[in-house]
C-alpha cells in the first residue's frame, strides 16, 4: 500500500494542506510512485502544480483518465 489506510501524508502549500490519504490511494503499491515518480526521502520531491498540470508528479495518475484532474478541482486536494 502506498500509505495505509487510515493514515495519511500531508505538507503545507501556499494554497493550503494537502493531504495524501491512504484510504484513497490503497489500490496502489509504494513501487507505482517510489522512486519513478516521487524519491522516496521526505521532503525530496518538490512538486509545482504547473509540473502537475503537465503530467509530471501526481498528474502521472491525476490525468482525468485514471484519477480525477486536479485543474478546476483544487479543493480535492488543498484544504485550507
Amino acid at each position: 500500500m502506498a500509505v495505509p489506510s487510515g493514515k495519511s501524508v500531508d505538507w503545507k502549500t501556499p494554497m493550503g494542506q494537502v493531504v495524501f490519504k491512504g484510504e484513497n490511494h490503497k489500490a496502489l503499491k509504494c513501487s507505482e510512485c517510489h522512486p519513478k515518480i516521487f524519491k522516496m526521502k521526505k521532503g525530496s520531491t518538490v512538486m509545482k502544480m504547473a509540473d502537475i498540470n503537465q503530467g509530471k508528479y501526481c498528474g502521472e495518475c491525476h490525468n482525468g483518465k485514471r484519477a480525477f484532474k486536479p485543474a478546476g478541482n483544487c479543493a480535492k486536494c488543498h484544504k485550507k
